[in-house]
């Protein structure tokens, strides 16, 4: 997965994020995921990351509600 493609996967899984927690501000459900993503950022294969983003903010989320 090259950068823009990883770039468009994460910002699909803030879209299915804010779906999922309609009571959080879109724009904490995108800081969420952003501060969820550093935590891979040397994994060197890349095709899963934005998965691994999604499960580490949905937990995060969870916590806010």
């Amino acid at each position: 997965m090259n950068s823009a493609d990883e770039d468009r996967a994460i910002g699909e899984v803030v879209d299915r994020l804010a779906k999922a927690f309609p009571d959080v501000a879109v724009d904490k459900v995108a800081q969420v995921v952003s501060e969820a993503r550093p935590e891979f950022e040397e994994v060197p294969i890349r095709d899963f990351v934005p998965l691994f983003v999604e499960r580490g903010a949905k937990q995060r989320l969870r916590g806010l509600v």
